[in-house]
Parts: structure tokens; sequence; C-alpha cells
């Protein structure tokens, strides 16, 4: 087993950690220095003195290249059956590691998470970034996850190739880790594990805007997508009913053609064509779903229009919005 610390201008809590491990275990630690120069160069040289493996960046690179550094320098060592990240700030106990370490060797092919509960004092932007991550991420992919921002993730080593191939270099990496999970045929686990902030985690290099913005942007790429199928869709729809007057096939022609660009948007850009599902898996459960969207858009479309009498841009919006959400989450879930 290796444990791995991404590490940025620690203080004297990464040294702490280090004492603390070593009084449980003889396992190798390897730390990465995320570029924290020469005025940290002291709490490194004092790892390394407690038979750490310290790798150096000269630049500040963020959290996810950090932690990519050290899966390639495992990976190229070949001497761990499993890997467990934890952070270099004090806040997961050696207990909780090794707990997560025993979870990741019995449980190959899983990232196995150490999951916080935020129960009694907890940080404001903590448990609020948490909640709102937590939630958006359930609606997103239909997997309920207790703490989506752990930074206490535990894998095989199997998942070393996959893991340095995720997008993203700083707190988005882990974020995105857990939306491409289910597509690379990857399940999470989670492991519950003391909450611990010290100094209402003062030590924390999370910026708050700047950083949600990165963890929230596959969220928005899914929006951005289904926003650009969505306004083809409606310009298609009015442009064939200005041209044929038949409704029926002006609802179908349009939803071929945005359907079409939908998927190759989705394959290509939100999912980053790394999905091991290919098309011949997921274009069909696509196009299955994009059948029934159709069926129910043709049919709520028809009451509001021509029942109801709401006039057809009206009704156009009205429908894409009661379908949104339902093709929305059954793409994140099943197909992909």
């Amino acid at each position: 087993m290796t444990i791995l610390i991404p590490s940025y201008e620690p203080d004297e809590r990464l040294i702490g950690l280090i004492r603390d491990l070593r009084a449980v275990t003889d396992t190798s630690i390897l730390i990465v220095d995320d570029g924290s120069g020469e005025a940290y160069s002291g709490i490194f040289q004092s790892a390394r003195e407690a038979g750490c493996t310290v790798l150096t960046h000269e630049d500040n690179r963020g959290k996810g290249s950090a932690l990519k550094t050290g899966f390639n320098y495992i990976k190229q060592s070949g001497d761990a059956d499993v890997v467990v990240c934890a952070d270099s700030d004090g806040q997961h106990l050696p207990k909780d590691i090794l707990r997560v370490a025993g979870e990741a060797r019995s449980r190959r092919r899983h990232i196995v998470l150490g999951s916080r509960h935020f129960t009694g004092k907890v940080p404001l932007r903590s448990r609020f970034g948490n909640s709102a991550t937590r939630l958006v991420y359930a609606y997103a992919t239909g997997v309920p996850i207790q703490d989506t921002q752990t930074g206490l993730r535990g894998f095989s080593n199997d998942m070393l190739d996959w893991l340095c191939r995720i997008p993203g270099e700083r707190f988005e990496y882990e974020m995105n880790m857990l939306l491409a999970s289910k597509s690379a045929g990857y399940r999470t686990v989670e492991v519950p594990i003391d909450t611990v902030y010290l100094d209402d985690n003062k030590s924390s290099h999370f910026r708050p805007l700047a950083d949600s913005a990165r963890i929230y942007f596959p969220f928005v790429k899914f929006g951005l997508s289904s926003i650009v199928s969505a306004a083809l869709d409606f310009m298609l729809l009015l442009l064939l009913q200005w041209m044929t007057a038949n409704l029926l096939f002006s609802v179908v022609g349009a939803r071929v053609v945005s359907s079409a660009i939908n998927y190759a948007m989705n394959r290509k850009f939100v999912f980053g064509g790394g999905a091991k599902r290919g098309n011949g898996r997921s274009l069909p459960r696509y196009y299955a779903l994009a059948a029934t969207i159709l069926l129910f858009n043709y049919v709520l479309l028809y009451s509001f229009n021509e029942t109801i009498g709401i006039p057809l841009l009206a009704a156009k919006l009205l429908t894409e919005g009661l379908l949104f959400l339902f093709s929305y989450w059954w793409q994140r879930k099943y197909v992909y």
C-alpha cells in the first residue's frame, strides 16, 4: 500500500500526520510538493527524514495535477496493491486512512470514499459547499453520495492508468473522477470517517469562487449541450412547420436532427470520449430514450397547442421545460 499526500504550503500538521501514521503502520508514504517554494523546504526535508518519498513541482499546478504526478510515480514503481490519498492538513485520522485502505483492498475497481457526515461544529462554507455539490451530483447522476468533496480516497492499483487520464488539474479533478467512474466501469463505496476541522479549516487552499466554478463546470457542460440541441430543435420545428404545416413531421424531423447532434456532443464534449461503454451500447439506449421523449413531446405539444390553444412558441417552451429534467437525469444514469 502507498499513502499519497498532495501538499501545498503545509504547516507542522503534515509532520504530525506522518508521525501518527508511522506509529500505526510502516507502509510507504509518498508526498507531492505542489510548488510550495523554498519557504516550506524544511517541512518537506523533515518528511524525507521520516522516511517519506517527496516529489516536487517547481510551480503550483493544482491538487489534481499533484495527484496525477503521484499516481504516475506509483504506477511506474509498481510496488503498491492499493493507493490511499489523504490531505496534508491533519483532517484525516490514521485509523480512517487505514480503514479506507482495507476497504480498497477488498473492493477492487471501486473508488472508496472516506465519507464525512458533517455533524458537530463544521465551518459554514464547508457544510454549504458539500451540501450543494451533493445535491447537484445526485441530480446529475442519480447516485447519492454523502461526501463528494472528500480528499480521503482509496483505489486498487489496476485503476492507476484511468486515474492518470481523468481531465482536471485542480480541485475539479476529484469531481471529474466521480462523474467519469460509472462510464469507466468503476463503482463508488463510502466508508464513514470522523469529521475533523482545525481552526475553522483556515489552512484549506480551496478558493470558493474559482474552484467552485471548476467543480461545477462538468454540470455546466451538460446544460450547454442540452441548450444547444434544444435551440436547434426549436428552430427546426418552426422552420419545418412553416414549410409543411404538418406538426407531426415537424416534431419528428426536428428531433431526429437535434438528437443526433446532442448525442455527438455528449460523447465528445460532455464525457470527453472516455467512456468504456461504446456506441454499440450507448447509442441504442440514447435513441430509446429519444423515442420516448419524442412520443411525450408530441403528445404534450399537441395537447398544449391544438387542444388547449396555447401558441406554438409557448407550447414548445412549456413542453421542453417539463421533459428536460427527466431526459437529463436518464441520460446521465442509464445512457453513458
